[in-house]
């Protein structure tokens, strides 16, 4: 019998195993309650550990299904996968990317001759559910949707236990789990921290899949740090056009001192966590950053932008007649104070101008002025506009 002192993690984890399914004792302490859990459903489900595993795809209808449903999501991991490949290329480990169901559906290229389990494991369809592969951290996040890590003797089955994988989940708009992003070593334990490394890229592939989802909806992204507007740290917000907010990532939640979980519910209006209102924050659009205060007086580096539903960016990006002359007498780096951005509002509008309602009213009214110039002409007026022609059909029809 091996003594519980003087031992490594690994060994610790080897006799709680041992004594857990042989014994029933259980691993307090040793293992997480994340893997203790998934050992207890395991056992449930009647798999022997002693059992060979076989990483069995599942049908090519489901799996094709998978890649369709899923659309958005591989586009936005396959935007990343390139980045996460050269990141993970001299170390042991690779990646890959399941739908919220535990089907893989892209992973990173694997070609290191000790590898017996990852090329195999790592195809298109694979199924990872604990149903299927018992425990690992692509199976346990895709359960309870909460990031996690699984090494070792930690694997519910006996022929993987030299498996080290890490694994976080990736959120949609609605705030339910998309996908699972997973980071695998075979046979090395880790020897950086995977939990922060495989966090941080799920975050940035979670952030390119919520403004993907976010058409009609102004984008909002602040940071402390300017230079924090372009990394999977910031917080983001999707806006509606009546000023509510539909969702925000859990950076957004953490700066706004709000609870990460349940973030989509409640469409609070952006007034109740920008200082500003919503007109205010849409006229920044197309700026490299302003300077803005939360509710909660910290003041934030904010960006903003507006998709139209064809991919185009919003007609209110090139058309900002209040911010255009304050932008023109600031610095140069388009830093702007919280102060010269309120006088935003108050800007007077001119003899014949009435001061939009809405951003839609401004979309429309702009679309109206530019078609009276162009003598009705669409294809003028989009290419004047630098939006497409459906755009200002649909616009014109509202008129």
């Amino acid at each position: 019998m091996q003594s519980i002192f003087f031992t490594t993690q690994a060994d610790r984890v080897a006799l709680a195993r041992e004594k857990f399914f042989e014994s029933g004792e259980l691993p307090s302490g040793i293992v997480s309650e994340a893997v203790f859990q998934s050992w207890s459903r395991c056992v449930r489900l009647k798999l022997d550990p002693r059992s060979r595993l076989e990483f069995q795809p599942v049908s090519v209808s489901r799996a094709q299904l998978a890649l369709q449903k899923n659309r958005l999501l591989h586009e936005a991991w396959l935007a990343e996968a390139n980045e996460l490949h050269a990141v993970l290329g001299a170390t042991n480990c690779s990646a890959m990317l399941t739908d919220p169901s535990g089907v893989l559906i892209g992973a990173t290229r694997t070609d290191r001759v000790h590898e017996k389990i990852t090329p195999v494991a790592h195809r298109v369809g694979v199924n990872f559910t604990e149903e299927a592969l018992g425990t690992t951290a692509p199976g346990i996040v895709a359960r309870t949707g909460k990031q996690v890590c699984v090494s070792g003797a930690e694997h519910y089955f006996e022929s993987v236990n030299f498996m080290h994988c890490a694994a976080a989940p990736i959120r949609d708009i609605h705030g339910n789990l998309a996908g699972v992003l997973d980071m695998s070593s075979e046979g090395l334990p880790f020897n950086f921290d995977s939990a922060t490394v495989v966090g941080l890229y799920a975050s940035s592939i979670e952030n390119r899949l919520l403004v993907s989802q976010s058409n009609e909806h102004l984008i909002v992204r602040f940071q402390i740090s300017p230079a924090m507007l372009d990394t999977p740290m910031v917080g983001l917000m999707g806006v509606d056009m009546e000023g509510k907010i539909v969702w925000r990532n859990a950076a957004a939640s953490r700066l706004l001192g709000l609870p990460e979980d349940g973030v989509q519910s409640g469409h609070r209006k952006i007034e109740n966590d920008f200082q500003c209102t919503f007109s205010a924050l849409a006229s920044i659009c197309g700026l490299s950053y302003v300077l803005l205060r939360l509710s909660n007086g910290l003041q934030v580096h904010v960006r903003c932008e507006l998709k139209a539903r064809d991919g185009h960016h919003h007609l209110f990006a090139h058309g900002r007649p209040a911010q255009e002359a304050l932008s023109n007498d600031v610095n140069q780096d388009a830093s702007l104070s919280r102060e010269r951005l309120m006088d935003f509002d108050s800007v007077a509008p001119t003899v014949n101008q009435v001061e939009p309602v809405s951003l839609r009213d401004a979309d429309e009214d702009l679309i109206a002025k530019t078609l009276k110039e162009c003598c009705g002409n669409v294809s003028a007026a989009s290419r004047k506009l630098k939006v497409s022609r459906g755009l200002i059909y649909r616009r014109s029809k509202g008129m």
